[in-house]
């Protein structure tokens, strides 16, 4: 049972076949919880407290800040509830740097018991939710607005990987660079790691959909994945880059934000704030030159 905090037609967290909840059609499966993102949160939490009810809520990334007390109390309590974040990077676009979250991916991966998922793809969005579906306490997906180029995992080796956290989209014998991306910079990061190879560097590209998927597997899983011989690091996420020295240590490269973001399409953003493949391709140069 589920709805969306006003932004049904932006967060699409409405299918077709679920009618609406309301007191003449009390079977409806889909609430329009209007513009109250903390009583949304607060009455998932209670539907999850009650028992035999899977409650799911849709918002914007950036209005996660309004239902704070209800979502921490969902992470306190350890309740199965579904948080659909949508429109989660500055590429949202021209409603500016009101609308565009900075810091928020940061604060919720430091929330305890809470599961963030930032799927890189469609088929990504469909495994997350399955995931999502099986975990047994509060998941927040972040998920983003403009349109992405599907991944050809399988063609690269790659399929339900999403599970583990992390995995390696891209390899190559004897890396000399890892670059860790999520989300809707997947795609750039990738397609910048390719081209390296081709020009004769070894990199290894790292999709990380969820840190706590991730630091839960074992520690022979961990080790595969962070290679920790291998000394030239970067990570690519439109947003904060605090923690992510957790992947690329102090002396790796974080391609994040700084500060605010601006009103632009989105496609304007990707270049100005350097997560276009190109840029990011010249970060990995860069950081192979200097080593």
């Amino acid at each position: 049972v589920g709805g969306s905090a006003d932004l049904t037609p932006s967060n699409l967290t409405r299918s077709g076949q679920a009618a609406p909840y309301s007191a003449q059609n009390p079977i409806g499966r889909y609430i329009h919880y209007g513009i109250r993102e903390h009583a949304m949160a607060a009455a998932m939490n209670g539907m999850a407290l009650h028992g035999g009810i899977l409650p799911y809520g849709g918002t914007f990334l950036i209005f996660s800040d309004y239902m704070r007390p209800a979502l921490r109390l969902s992470a306190l309590t350890k309740v199965h509830v579904i948080y659909v974040f949508t429109h989660d990077s500055v590429f949202l676009g021209e409603d500016g740097p009101t609308h565009q979250p900075i810091a928020h991916l940061a604060s919720l991966r430091a929330m305890p018991n809470l599961t963030v998922i930032r799927p890189s793809d469609p088929a990504e969005t469909v495994l997350a939710w399955e995931v999502a579906i099986e975990c047994r306490g509060p998941v927040a997906l972040s998920l983003t607005r403009q349109g992405l180029e599907p991944l050809d995992t399988k063609g690269l080796g790659v399929t339900e990987n999403l599970r583990r956290g992390a995995y390696i989209l891209l390899d190559c014998e004897d890396p000399e660079l890892i670059a860790f991306a999520t989300g809707s910079e997947v795609f750039e990061t990738l397609t910048a790691g390719m081209s390296l190879n081709t020009e004769g560097a070894r990199v290894r590209v790292v999709a990380v959909p969820s840190w706590e998927l991730f630091f839960k597997q074992d520690q022979a899983y961990q080790n595969k994945i962070m290679a920790r011989t291998v000394t030239n690091r970067i990570a690519v996420e439109a947003g904060s880059r605090f923690g992510w020295e957790r992947f690329v240590g102090l002396d790796g490269e974080i391609v994040g934000m700084k500060g605010f973001g601006a009103s632009a399409p989105w496609g304007e953003l990707q270049q100005r704030f350097g997560f276009s493949a190109k840029a990011i391709g010249d970060r990995m140069r860069r950081s192979l030159d200097r080593k």
